[in-house]
C-alpha cells in the first residue's frame, strides 16, 4: 500500500505542477511574402507556403530557434500569412522548423493551433485612401494589404484549443462602435462617404477570443494586431483606426462595457465577469516616448482588468537606445509595440522578458538585423495560475 501511494504520488505530482504554471507569448514574425524576395517570387499568398515546406530558409530557422529557446507553452504569431491549408502553413511551420533542432536547441511541438480569416488584402470597390484611384488592395483593401491574408496571424498551443466555443471579429463593423472616433477632413467633411462607411470594418485583420484550456482551467487568449497609427495625413485615419480596434478589446473584456459587441457568427459577445485572459498581440502603441499616443494603450494598461504591473525588459533593447525607458522596446524601430498582459483574475505574474539579447551575446546574431529574423521581438511572461 505504502509503495502503491509514493507511485500514486510520483505520477501525479508533476501534472499538478505543470498545471500552476504558463508562459505565455506574442511574436510579430514578420512572415510575410516581402520577406523572401530572394526567391525570385511575386509578393503573393503562394509564397510563405514555399518558404515553410523545405525547412531550410536561414530567417524563419532563427526565428523557430528563437521560440524554441523561449519555450512558450502559447504564442501568438503576427504577420504570418493566412494559409487557409494548414499544412502547406502552420503545421508546416510546426513539422518543418519548430519539431526540428535549430543550433542544437530542443524541438518545440505545438499540437493546436488556430487561423482565421483576416481583413488585410481583402479587395474593396472604394477609394479608401482618397487618392482619386480605386485599387482594390494596399490602402483601398478592407485591412492594408497588397493580397489577401498578408499580415495575418496564427496561434500555437499545447494545450487544447476550445473551437467550439472561439469567437472572432473580422466583420463587425466600425460604425456599430457606440462614440467612435470620426474620421473628416480638415473642413469637417466626413473621410468616408456613406458607401464606404456602411461597408468598412473596424478590425484591421481580426479580433480573436480564443478560450484554450489548462489543465482544467479555461484561458482566454485575446488575440489583435491594430493598425499602426501611421501613413495616413492630417485626418488621422489609422490613427483613430488604432486606438479604436484597442478600444474594442478593452470593451470587450469589460462586462458592462461590451453589450454592444457582436461577432462574426452575429451574436453578442463580450467575456463574463472573472474570467482568466491574456492580451496578445502588436498592437501598435506605445506606452512612452515619441511614439506615445495620449490615451490609446492606456485602454487596457489602465484597466482594473488587466495587469500591466510587471513590463517585460531585455538588455538588449536598454543598448540599443538612449532613452533610460528603452529595455521595455519590442521593435527595432523604438517602441514597446507588442503586449502580452493577463487578467488581473486568475493569475500571478512570475517572470517576464523580451527576447533581446544584447551585442556581446552570442546570440545576438539572431536580432543583428531586419533580415536576421524579424523587426519584432519576442515577449513572454510567465503566469501562475491562481484562486483569487
Amino acid at each position: 500500500m505504502k509503495f502503491s501511494l509514493v507511485c500514486f504520488v510520483l505520477i501525479i505530482l508533476p501534472n499538478v505542477l505543470a498545471a500552476q504554471t504558463l508562459k505565455v507569448a506574442t511574436f510579430n514574425a514578420s512572415m510575410e511574402a516581402n520577406n523572401y524576395a530572394s526567391l525570385g517570387m511575386q509578393p503573393s499568398i503562394e509564397v510563405l507556403p514555399k518558404v515553410l515546406s523545405t525547412g531550410d530558409n536561414p530567417q524563419v530557422k532563427n526565428i523557430a530557434e528563437i521560440i524554441q529557446r523561449v519555450n512558450p507553452d502559447i504564442i501568438l504569431l503576427n504577420e504570418f500569412d493566412y494559409i487557409e491549408d494548414k499544412s502547406k502553413g502552420v503545421n508546416a511551420f510546426v513539422k518543418n522548423y519548430l519539431q526540428v533542432s535549430q543550433s542544437g536547441q530542443a524541438p518545440v511541438d505545438y499540437p493546436y493551433t488556430f487561423i482565421a480569416p483576416v481583413n488585410t488584402g481583402f479587395a474593396t470597390p472604394f477609394d479608401l485612401d482618397n487618392n482619386g484611384k480605386f485599387e482594390q488592395y494596399g490602402s483601398d483593401a478592407m485591412g492594408f494589404g497588397f493580397y489577401y491574408g498578408q499580415y495575418a496571424m496564427v496561434l500555437l498551443s499545447k494545450y487544447p484549443i476550445d473551437t467550439e466555443n472561439v469567437r472572432t471579429f473580422q466583420h463587425f463593423k466600425w460604425r456599430d462602435m457606440p462614440s467612435h472616433l470620426k474620421t473628416s477632413y480638415p473642413d469637417g467633411r466626413p473621410w468616408y462617404d456613406e458607401d464606404e462607411w456602411n461597408a468598412l470594418r473596424l478590425s484591421s485583420k481580426s479580433h480573436w477570443d480564443v478560450p484554450i484550456e489548462v489543465n482544467g482551467h479555461t484561458v482566454h487568449i485575446l488575440a489583435m494586431h491594430p493598425t499602426p497609427p501611421s501613413f495616413d495625413g492630417e485626418e488621422d485615419r489609422n490613427g483613430k483606426k488604432n486606438a479604436d480596434e484597442i478600444r474594442f478589446m478593452a470593451d470587450y473584456l469589460t462586462p458592462e462595457k461590451g453589450a454592444y459587441i457582436y461577432d462574426d457568427n452575429e451574436e453578442l459577445a463580450s467575456l463574463e465577469p472573472q474570467t482568466r485572459f491574456v492580451l496578445v498581440g502588436d498592437f501598435n502603441a506605445a506606452d512612452i516616448g515619441d511614439k506615445y499616443r495620449e490615451g490609446v494603450i492606456e485602454q487596457l494598461t489602465e484597466s482594473p482588468l488587466v495587469n500591466n504591473s510587471v513590463i517585460p525588459m531585455s538588455k538588449g533593447g536598454a543598448e540599443a537606445f538612449e532613452e533610460v525607458y528603452s529595455d521595455r522596446y519590442t521593435a527595432y524601430w523604438g517602441a514597446r509595440a507588442d503586449y502580452v498582459l493577463p487578467s488581473t483574475y486568475g493569475f500571478e505574474v512570475k517572470a517576464s522578458g523580451v527576447f533581446w539579447p544584447h551585442k556581446d551575446s552570442d546570440l545576438y546574431r539572431l536580432v543583428e538585423d531586419r533580415n536576421a529574423s524579424s523587426d519584432h521581438r519576442l515577449v513572454w511572461v510567465s503566469l501562475m495560475l491562481a484562486d483569487n
